[in-house]
């Protein structure tokens, strides 16, 4: 025997199927909804954090920037001073140097040959003026000039016979370089 149903189960189902399809459908578009919610809360508290970051480190490197502008400054100050220490070391070793080197120059004269009239120094430019009694005491103490360690080198400017008291003398000028240091 055949049965026949006449119910309608097709259209049943049908409208079940639909119903289950919308339902599927919300379902899924409630939860992309939620999903892009929560995105979005995640994205702007991500924002939120960096700029929270940016702000702390643009503090930061301010701070850091006075720092390094200080630190120049006191390298700035540690080379003026450095500067100073140095001349003041030179005006130091230079402060005793022409005593010694006349000193020097006056243990080399002779006594009884030459006697000196004028020293004047120029930066390097040592001019000795003086009388001798004859050429030969001249020359012998230019040579022993020549010798003395401060004097780099040594020339002639002027020799000439001059007459002081009734006696006939030479007269004589000598250019020396000094080494430097002295």
């Amino acid at each position: 025997m055949i049965k026949i149903n006449l119910l309608p189960y097709r259209e049943k189902e049908k409208k079940e199927n639909i119903a289950r399809q919308i339902s599927i459908i919300v379902g899924s578009f409630i939860v992309f909804v939620l999903l892009l919610i929560f995105l979005q809360l995640n994205l702007s508290s991500s924002i939120n954090s960096l700029e929270s970051q940016i702000k702390e480190s643009e503090n930061t490197l301010k701070d850091l920037n006075k720092k390094i502008g200080d630190i120049e400054k006191f390298k700035k100050d540690k080379n003026e001073l450095e500067q100073k220490l140095g001349v003041i070391k030179t005006l130091e070793e230079n402060r005793v140097a022409p005593v010694k080197t006349l000193d020097d120059l006056a243990a080399v004269v002779p006594q009884k040959n030459i006697w000196l009239v004028k020293l004047t120094q120029k930066d390097q430019q040592l001019t000795i003026e003086g009388v001798g009694s004859d050429n030969i005491a001249v020359a012998d103490f230019m040579k022993t000039v020549e010798n003395f360690d401060a004097i780099k080198s040594i020339d002639l400017k002027l020799s000439k016979k001059t007459e002081i008291g009734g006696i006939t003398l030479q007269q004589f000028t000598f250019l020396c370089v000094m080494k430097k240091g002295f």
